[in-house]
């Protein structure tokens, strides 16, 4: 069984999408520390004319730096589901499929969210099924895992990996390639590899390609075919 582990991120850009279609079970990892203005609370957007704009979910400022992402609460007092609606209204006159993209948001932003991981995995899981591929992302800290405690960075993944029954492979972003000690996991005879993406370019209607913006852009210009076979399209290594 493939293992994914990553934070969770806002409406990510494509290879991480890619990650979750292609490992078998995919964890949240929340229980770490948040880092604002990071990829949890936003993410990033064409900007109408030229340039990109960050779509931003707002959070209740937390008491000190130590807050986990587990615990860091949305701020409803301010309308933000209306605020990115109306950022990405200018999409409308241009791509092709706006209308279904917004019509899946509406559906996301019609439930009522009080913490960022659960809007995070909620609109994960929507995107998903829209991409045909249905997953029950899980959540860290309501797995109640019993884990070895962590001595370096790269031991996270490792130990919750051999916390869960059948876990003989874990999948990382091409990111962490210098970060993870490949010798600890063989040792313990789980197979670690890192996904390289092979970025896909779109036509966004401009004369500058914007490289990975949220997969809400790829969902703007392309199709559901089309953005599956860019889904797949990567490396092992």
């Amino acid at each position: 069984m493939t293992l994914g582990i990553m934070q969770p991120y806002f409406m990510p850009y494509i290879g991480y999408i890619s990650l979750i279609k292609h490992t078998d079970r995919f964890i949240l990892f929340d229980t770490v520390q948040f880092i604002r203005h990071g990829w949890i609370e936003r993410n990033r957007m064409l900007k109408q004319n030229e340039g990109w704009q960050y779509i931003q979910v707002p959070l209740i400022k937390q008491d000190g730096r130590d807050t986990l992402i587990k615990d860091i609460r949305i701020n409803n007092k301010e309308d933000w589901k209306r605020k990115i609606l109306a950022q990405i209204q200018h999409y409308k006159k241009v791509a092709p499929y706006y209308r279904r993209v917004v019509a899946l948001l509406e559906d996301i932003f019609a439930n009522d969210f009080e913490d960022i991981t659960t809007l995070n995995k909620v609109s994960l899981e929507c995107i998903c099924k829209y991409l045909g591929f249905e997953r029950n992302l899980e959540i860290f800290s309501q797995m109640h895992l019993d884990i070895d405690a962590a001595n370096a960075p790269d031991e996270w993944a490792l130990n919750i990996c051999k916390a869960i029954d059948g876990a003989t492979e874990y999948i990382n972003p091409i990111g962490g390639l210098s970060f993870f000690d490949r010798n600890k996991y063989e040792n313990a005879g789980i197979k670690i590899s890192f996904q390289q993406m092979e970025i896909t370019q779109y036509s966004q209607k401009r004369d500058v390609f914007e490289p990975g913006l949220s997969i809400l852009d790829v969902m703007m210009w392309n199709d559901v075919d089309e953005i599956n076979t860019m889904l797949d399209k990567f490396e092992l290594v």
